[in-house]
């Protein structure tokens, strides 16, 4: 039994209500409304940008159901108003973060997370590269603007779950301990590190601040530096 499509003024006044609740249910539910839904969407991201509001998971949650959505119709309306994707990514390093924001926009966030380590090490500098992983010193390599674009792209694209700073918050709120940080966003359970990759969990049913990873294994003193920045 096919479903009637959702009354669309009814959608736009939610998406217009400002309460990210009903944005947030109302959103995917613009899919079923056919071409007429898809074009709400993009006038709704469009009018946001236009007005300099500041992009948030709301929009990233718009922006993700129409890059995923089966219609020629949204595709070539985002490459008409979003060539570039939705957020502004212009790296101090000249780091290309386009395809981390491609990976996170189709919520391949398992792919997502491997390119921020990717990301992380270019933009420290060559030796981090060669290296393949990021020293706890290498952080202060990487400039604010930057850390704060990896940070932005992950929570505009996982509804405000994951990120740095989410991270951060959570180790504050429990008293700056490590083992109940680990515990809490999944790193750790019954007293050992999470085994990578197939024990993590790549989508929105993971916990708080569950991603991006770090490797906890070589110690705490990484995300400790990342955490201590001032851009938070």
């Amino acid at each position: 039994m096919n479903l009637a499509p959702p009354d669309l003024k009814e959608l736009s006044e939610k998406l217009a209500s400002g309460k990210e609740t009903l944005q947030l249910q109302a959103i995917p539910e613009f899919m079923r409304c056919g071409d007429a839904g898809i074009e709400q969407l993009i006038d709704f991201l469009r009018h946001r940008q236009a007005a300099n509001i500041e992009v948030s998971y709301i929009d990233g949650k718009a922006y993700q159901t129409l890059v995923q959505a089966d219609s020629s119709k949204a595709i070539a309306l985002l490459q008409t108003y979003f060539p570039k994707g939705l957020l502004p990514i212009q790296s101090e390093s000249g780091v290309d973060f386009e395809p981390l924001q491609t990976m996170l926009a189709k919520q391949d966030f398992q792919a997502a997370d491997r390119i921020t380590s990717e990301k992380m090490r270019e933009l420290a500098g060559s030796a981090a590269v060669e290296r393949g992983w990021l020293y706890f010193t290498d952080v202060n390599l990487i400039s604010d603007t930057d850390l704060k674009i990896l940070n932005n792209l992950w929570q505009v694209y996982s509804e405000g779950k994951f990120g740095f700073s989410v991270q951060r918050k959570i180790w504050l709120s429990l008293g700056k301990n490590w083992e109940k940080l680990w515990l809490q966003i999944g790193w750790k359970k019954d007293g050992s590190f999470t085994r990578y990759p197939d024990a993590f969990t790549w989508n929105l049913s993971a916990p708080k601040g569950h991603l991006p990873l770090s490797n906890q294994i070589r110690g705490n003193k990484t995300m400790q530096m990342i955490f201590g920045r001032k851009v938070w």
